[in-house]
């Protein structure tokens, strides 16, 4: 279990990377990603650890292994792709990440806007 997990952790955090690219014509998916990117940006800076990373441990413990302490990025990633990174800067390119997909939900958002007044006019 602590594996599907794992599973469900990744595709998440590559929804929340490239979810702009699925969801920017399909409303209800953009407003489902617009709310993946706000819930990113609060577990990164909040004092508490993710759910689903909690949950992973649990299964780990409950399979007789050692669960892992920390967030989910730091155990994972942090070894693999960023070895040599502070949590602050981690921390803080996680956060632009989601920023930079916010702002491309409000440049979306933008043009069609524009692209109605033009219509209307």
């Amino acid at each position: 279990m602590a594996a599907v997990v794992l599973a469900i952790h990744l595709i998440w955090i590559g929804w929340v990377i490239f979810g702009w690219l699925i969801a920017r014509n399909r409303p209800l998916l953009r407003w489902l990603h617009f709310a993946s990117l706000i819930y990113g940006i609060f577990i990164e800076v909040a004092p508490w650890p993710c759910p689903l990373t909690l949950l992973e441990q649990y299964f780990e413990l409950r399979a007789g292994i050692v669960p892992y302490r920390g967030p989910f990025l730091v155990h994972y990633l942090d070894a693999t792709v960023y070895p040599n990174i502070s949590d602050a800067l981690r921390i803080s390119l996680a956060v632009l990440v989601c920023g930079g997909n916010l702002y491309l939900h409000f440049r979306h958002f933008q043009r069609r806007v524009q692209r109605r007044a033009v219509t209307y006019n």
